[in-house]
């Protein structure tokens, strides 16, 4: 679904965010895309659906090369970014307007999603909240159907019950063929939603691994103390350490924000 092979670019000739970087990645999984402030989460979202162009690479999705715009392309891609506009039309009028572009738009998922972001069809769009215009362009995103979704920062200015709403509406409304990929510094939002890790660090892909490879080698707890224990990275708390472990009683839980900063300090936690 997802192909770069070399891609190369930069905001300007004496700083360059991406050398060289690959990736692929298919369809039927939910990608968290993790990285510092500036390691390039929105560009690479951007360059993958070609608001962006490439300095050099081979840039595949769906068939497509981005740089093209090719209709075809455009109607299986939708991209919610972290700052949006949204026109002063009501919701129907938004939907109406829009949905056309998307051909397997689901119009009745689209009236189930919004009444479980308590959120009507008749409300001028103007009048909502910064979050209530989030959780209106989440749910538009998946009634578009769309093979491939990038979300930007989701769950910024959605409130504690929304964003356990998001995590609930994203995973019971995907088909098996579509492809989600999450940026997220919010990494408590969405640990129970994605099954694959994507961490980018200083221009390249420091990690890319299916959620089930990682449980079954690490595990994450809590101890009073690493003295005569087998530790792969260790964090101070209030009372003991946080800590990652080889994996010895099949437990499944991964703390995100433990491991992202394990592998980011260039701890050797996976084979």
């Amino acid at each position: 679904m997802i192909t770069l092979n070399n891609l190369q670019y930069s905001y300007t000739s004496r700083s360059p965010l991406f050398q060289d970087l690959s990736l692929q990645l298919t369809g039927g999984t939910i990608v968290g895309l993790l990285g510092k402030n500036g390691s390039g989460k929105t560009t690479l979202m951007k360059l993958i659906c070609g608001l962006l162009f490439p300095k050099s690479a081979n840039v595949e999705v769906l068939g497509h090369s981005p740089r093209t715009r090719n209709p075809k392309l455009l109607q299986s891609i939708f991209f919610i970014p972290e700052e949006f506009h949204l026109p002063s039309l009501n919701i129907n009028k938004y939907v109406l307007a829009n949905s056309g572009f998307y051909p397997n738009f689901d119009h009745q998922l689209m009236s189930n999603l919004l009444s479980e972001c308590d959120l009507s069809e008749n409300t001028p769009i103007n009048q909502l909240s910064f979050g209530q215009k989030k959780k209106f362009l989440i749910t538009f995103g998946l009634a578009t159907k769309c093979q491939l979704l990038l979300l930007d920062e989701p769950t910024n200015g959605l409130d504690i019950p929304s964003k356990s709403v998001f995590r609930r509406i994203v995973a019971g409304s995907l088909d098996k063929h579509q492809l989600v990929m999450i940026s997220t510094h919010q990494v408590k939002d969405i640990e129970n939603l994605i099954d694959t890790i994507l961490i980018i660090d200083g221009g390249n892909i420091i990690l890319n691994k299916p959620l089930h490879h990682i449980t079954s080698q690490i595990q994450c707890s809590k101890m009073s103390s690493v003295k005569d224990v087998e530790v792969l990275y260790s964090e101070a708390i209030p009372g003991g350490y946080h800590v990652i472990s080889p994996q010895t009683n099949g437990t499944s839980m991964i703390e995100l924000e433990l491991l992202f900063n394990a592998v980011v300090s260039g701890k050797q936690i996976l084979s």
